[in-house]
């Protein structure tokens, strides 16, 4: 299941990581009706399948046990024994992961990163999410809560950022930077006829990261001025990700990499000139994500099998 602040979507995924079946609700904004949705959704997936765990992707801070949701700004928890609260709901083991965590395990698992020993998973949504896999295990931090890649400083005294910062890479790497710097290019070009400017017409609030790669989709100048800025700063960005941890592979997902034909290759370029020992060293294989959409939800669903047999193993050993 991957619960965000918008929807919660859950999938029936057999251990191949086939998606079997699929379902989706509108996110409660209280913990309770959260809670009664979670187990309403897994209830009418049981009434059609047979299930052996139910995995939990939440976007938000994940104790290390992965038994609490310390902090979720979109979602009612806080500091909430969530995973007990579901399993006394629906008589299942559950698993709890943070979001990107679970898609950078889908991918590893049955996806782009299949095999990797080093993998980094950045999602370019709203924000910027990251994943991080060294030596095949998930890398969480001391606490919890790494890697806050897209809360990176990339230029110093830049834009304002929601988490109190200025300069972060989300906020010149992601569906809300595409729109910010299509806005900032439409007041620097103001005579400038474009598709984009006549679609919002005046309003800058108009502007969403979907328009404006549609905008470049059918060769909007300034929609595609914008991506070329989108496609810098992500090359620049994964060549700081690359230089600290040096990856076999990064993929690519969230909604921004459907548009990935728009500016992956440039920014292929970028990341290769920017990273440190340019040239002289083996760089990171950059892909989209295999499973799309479905990543969180496939990774939820191997991590919670994963919980569920564990202790079987450990009375076999």
């Amino acid at each position: 299941m991957d619960v965000g602040g918008t929807s919660v979507r859950a999938g029936v995924v057999d251990e191949r990581g086939s998606l079997l079946d699929t379902t989706r609700v509108g996110t409660p904004s209280e913990e309770n009706a959260l809670e009664d949705a979670i187990a309403g959704v897994v209830e009418d997936l049981r009434n059609r399948h047979d299930v052996a765990a139910v995995g939990l992707a939440v976007a938000g801070f994940v104790a290390r046990d992965r038994r609490s949701v310390m902090f979720a700004p979109h979602l009612a928890w806080r500091d909430a024994p969530v995973a007990d609260r579901i399993e006394k709901r629906v008589g299942l083991p559950v698993t709890l992961e943070h979001d990107v965590n679970s898609a950078v395990v889908g991918e590893h698992r049955f996806g782009a990163a299949r095999g990797a020993k080093v993998a980094a998973l950045v999602a370019l949504g709203t924000g910027i999410g990251a994943g991080l896999l060294l030596d095949g295990e998930i890398y969480r931090g001391a606490y919890g809560v790494a890697p806050e890649l897209g809360h990176l400083t990339v230029v110093p005294g830049g834009r304002a950022c929601p988490c109190g910062k200025y300069g972060c890479w989300e906020r010149y790497c992601s569906g809300t930077a595409l729109a910010a710097t299509a806005v900032e290019l439409l007041a620097r070009y103001p005579g400038r006829s474009t598709v984009l400017s006549r679609e919002v017409a005046g309003d800058p609030g108009s502007v969403t990261g979907r328009r404006v790669a549609g905008a470049a989709r059918d060769g909007d100048p300034i929609a595609l001025r914008a991506m070329a800025e989108l496609a810098k700063w992500l090359g620049e960005g994964l060549a700081l990700v690359a230089d600290v941890f040096d990856p076999e592979i990064i993929v690519i997902g969230g909604g921004v990499s459907e548009s990935a034909p728009l500016f992956l290759d440039e920014a292929r370029e970028h990341y290769a000139g920017a990273i440190t020992g340019a040239r002289y060293r083996p760089l990171a294989r950059i892909r989209t994500a295999h499973l799309g959409d479905d990543t969180a939800i496939v990774g939820a669903a191997a991590l919670a099998l994963d919980a569920a047999k564990a202790p079987v193993a450990e009375v076999a050993g």
